[in-house]
């Protein structure tokens, strides 16, 4: 098979040449931008057989996505099998080394970017550089990745804006479709779950997060840790985002006062439940129903 490589812009040195195919863009890699996202290149490549790579540093961060074959890869000191719906990630100061199987050589996606939030982006979602992670559902991904694409290879001045918040959806798409393969892990994110799910379904009646650590046979300190590590909100922010949801729907109803709503949402302070309130919408509530 012989190459047939579409590069759109200038082509960064660190591209590797040992691929059969591909079709990637370059934006700009002075990482100089001062946006809070910028990306850097992208796009795909089916790699030859004897596909290697090994950096001791790399200067962006980088997510990287398997959609066919095999390989090797190692992350951090840790070596998993690369197989299709993996996806990793990596940066400044991590190793990694990445290997194609020549029997079933990798066909994969990459993007590469920087910006002052770009590291906290991946933290905040499951993603800090030197994780690797299995999709339950990789055609969402694969949809962000053929967009990057498209929008990083056009010739719109809009085309990086775009492509940074495409990468933000990404990494979304990517914290919502992961699964937990290592085995503490895996018990800690389902209690996560389960605790999550019972403040949705409860949040009426619970009035602190007591109530939710008891229900769910968990103290309130491990509670807060599971949310800090699977979320990118704490269990009462998550409280507070549901109650004050209800509340708005109640104050766009006419017959009912707003310490009446406080009530029913379990506050016995109408004041501390203007407050959430603002705090959730940047308005009171009076204020807010006069909006209709």
């Amino acid at each position: 098979m012989g190459q047939k490589i579409k590069d759109t812009g200038g082509v960064p040195t660190f591209f590797s040449s040992q691929v059969l195919e591909a079709d990637r863009f370059y934006l700009d890699a002075s990482g100089r931008s001062r946006r809070p996202i910028a990306v850097v290149c992208g796009g795909y490549e089916h790699c030859g057989p004897e596909y290697r790579i090994d950096r001791q540093d790399f200067p962006y961060y980088s997510i990287e996505f398997v959609a066919r074959g095999k390989g090797t890869l190692t992350l951090a000191g840790r070596t998993v099998p690369l197989l299709p719906g993996r996806t990793f990630s990596y940066g400044p100061q991590v190793r990694h080394v990445i290997h194609s199987d020549p029997a079933d050589p990798l066909v994969k996606y990459f993007v590469d970017f920087t910006g002052r939030k770009a590291l906290k982006l991946l933290a905040d979602h499951g993603l800090t550089p030197g994780t690797a992670v299995k999709l339950a559902a990789p055609e969402a991904v694969l949809r962000v990745f053929d967009d990057l694409i498209a929008n990083g290879s056009g010739s719109s001045r809009y085309g990086p804006a775009v492509c940074a918040t495409l990468v933000e959806l990404l990494v979304l798409k990517i914290a919502e479709a992961a699964t937990v393969e290592d085995g503490y892990r895996a018990v800690a994110f389902s209690t996560y779950q389960s605790c999550r799910e019972y403040i949705r379904q409860n949040c009426l009646a619970i009035k602190s997060l007591e109530d939710v650590a008891e229900a769910c046979h968990v103290d309130e300190a491990y509670l807060c840790r599971l949310f800090s590590r699977f979320d990118s909100q704490s269990p009462y922010q998550y409280l507070m985002q549901l109650k004050m949801g209800a509340a708005a729907v109640r104050l766009q109803r006419e017959g009912k006062l707003v310490k009446q709503i406080a009530y029913e949402l379990g506050f016995s302070d109408p004041f501390h439940f203007s407050r959430a309130f603002k705090n959730v919408f940047g308005l009171s509530p009076a204020a807010f129903r006069k909006l209709r």
